[in-house]
């Protein structure tokens, strides 16, 4: 998803507003003065990190906009190593709606195509803004190698110590996915927290 499309939700785009400290009216699904802000200065935040941290290709800095800012931090750190590590990495995916996440759901359920979601909007750290999926590209090729994004992962995570990997996870392995530690290993507990506009990574 993009930063433009991350705005078309007005009640999502609040509560991630407000869970990350620059909306502090109500809830309320509506765009008024101090949505607008708020959101204003998230821009100017993310912009102030990709000026410290470098900016990479087009489909990577539209999927870091997405992040609330810590997760943008680590993410333009994570593809700074990778870029001095001579990979070709990109971040192909970064915060999606509820709706958004329900639609990829329901692909390989309801509509055509495999199934790529285990999770329901709601049910996927996507959906807070702290994680993303990457891509590695081989002479512009986008790689489905398990064993190039594993040994990423052994490359890179030493000297990540705030992000976590899909690929150490038990129940669902996910080697493109990386995600900011938050206060819980419950997304549960991380969806309450952000639906009141409160910190939770």
């Amino acid at each position: 998803m993009s930063y433009q499309l991350l705005k078309e939700d007005v009640l999502f785009y609040q509560r991630f507003l407000k869970s990350i400290g620059f909306y502090n009216d109500i809830l309320d699904g509506s765009w008024g003065p101090k949505t607008d802000k708020a959101d204003q200065d998230f821009v100017e935040e993310s912009s102030l990190i990709a000026t410290q941290l470098g900016k990479f290709d087009a489909r990577s800095e539209s999927n870091i906009t997405t992040l609330i800012p810590k997760a943008q931090i680590e993410a333009r750190r994570f593809l700074r190593l990778c870029k001095n590590n001579d990979k070709d990495v990109r971040i192909i995916s970064g915060t999606r709606t509820y709706a958004e996440q329900n639609v990829l759901y329901a692909q390989g359920r309801i509509t055509p195509g495999h199934i790529v979601t285990h999770a329901k909007g709601g049910e996927s750290n996507h959906n807070f803004g702290i994680a993303w999926d990457i891509g590695i590209f081989n002479d512009g090729n986008y790689s489905v190698n398990d064993a190039e994004y594993i040994a990423l992962a052994k490359l890179i995570m030493p000297q990540m110590h705030t992000i976590e990997w899909g690929g150490n996870w038990h129940s669902i392995i996910d080697n493109p996915h990386y995600q900011l530690k938050a206060v819980s290993e419950s997304v549960a507990v991380i969806r309450r927290l952000f639906e009141h506009g409160n910190v939770y990574a």
